[in-house]
């Protein structure tokens, strides 16, 4: 396997160019987003879609959110992560394989047409969780690349792949928003440290390896800045698999939640992973021969309950 993104293999980071088209999909006027809007994924590496939902589907949404949360014992316990040092769900992963109203979700069009559009090609669900930050105790999410992960933990051979966050909560700039640094994902930022093996059961509470370093992290802040798109439930937040992120910690007593939706594109599967020996369990990174999503149509609720 030739290896174009390398990471986790030398004593020191770098920041390399990334090698890999941003919108790999040609723009015409049936595209299911404008012109402009595609030109700002192009240039800053995310895009922010509002008033896509009605109250009633963002209702749907909620109401499945705290039945996911209000019900572990239902849920596969391998998918349900706590907080360090705390009984407090985390993340709940694989939730449209355990829940019928996130999978509806996940193959909605009005998300998944975008999805196929900005990575030109058929899509599948790489990874989906319910992330929940809740009041008081909500710990931060450190800066990361998710590709960086995804390529040598899991084995996503190219960027071609794009997170879909759903807002389910106010997002305000005091409860621990989605923090982006515009434009990094042009570059690609290895990281330091052999990953140690089930490096999963530790990363999905607080993540020690395959953490960008400080010197370059503040050379990618102080070149491109740092934004914090806020939102009320139903905005979607949309950025690309390279886009650097994170997230501060919610000392507010106004919980944070947002369903996570990871498409990848069908030639882009999964290969070997390039940096472990044993890959990540199922329900963190599909593995096996992709199928393409069936593209669902029509209000969220009356689908499911149809």
């Amino acid at each position: 396997m030739n290896d174009i993104y390398p990471s986790r293999q030398a004593a020191t980071a770098e920041l390399r160019p990334r090698l890999d088209p941003v919108v790999h999909g040609d723009w015409s006027d049936d595209a299911p987003i404008d012109k402009a809007t595609a030109a700002l994924f192009e240039r800053d590496g995310y895009i922010v879609l509002e008033d896509i939902f009605t109250d009633e589907e963002v209702a749907f949404l909620q109401g499945a959110a705290r039945d996911l949360l209000g019900d572990p014992a239902a849920l596969d316990d391998d998918t349900i992560v706590t907080e360090p040092q705390a009984n407090e769900i985390r993340s709940i992963f694989e939730i449209h394989r355990q829940n019928a109203v996130m999978a509806r979700l996940a193959a909605d069009a009005r998300l998944a047409d975008v999805a196929r559009f900005l990575l030109g090609d058929e899509v599948y669900i790489h990874q989906s969780r319910l992330n929940y930050k809740p009041g008081f105790k909500g710990k931060e999410f450190y800066w990361h690349s998710d590709f960086e992960t995804w390529h040598v933990e899991d084995g996503m051979p190219r960027m071609r792949a794009l997170s879909m966050s759903v807002l389910l909560a106010d997002n305000t700039p005091h409860n621990g928003p989605l923090m982006l640094i515009p434009g990094s994902h042009r570059t690609y930022l290895t990281c330091v440290g052999e990953t140690p093996d089930d490096h999963y059961l530790s990363s999905l509470k607080k993540q020690e390896y395959g953490v960008p370093d400080e010197d370059s992290l503040a050379e990618l802040a102080h070149r491109h800045g740092i934004v914090a798109p806020t939102g009320k439930p139903g905005t979607v937040i949309l950025f690309d698999c390279n886009l650097m992120h994170g997230s501060n910690g919610n000392i507010t007593p106004f919980p944070r939640a947002n369903a996570f939706l990871v498409y990848n594109a069908v030639s882009n599967g999964l290969e070997k992973p390039f940096g472990v020996e044993k890959p990540r369990p199922w329900f963190l990174a599909h593995r096996g021969e992709p199928e393409p999503l069936a593209v669902a149509r029509g209000p969220l609720a009356g689908a499911v309950a149809a």
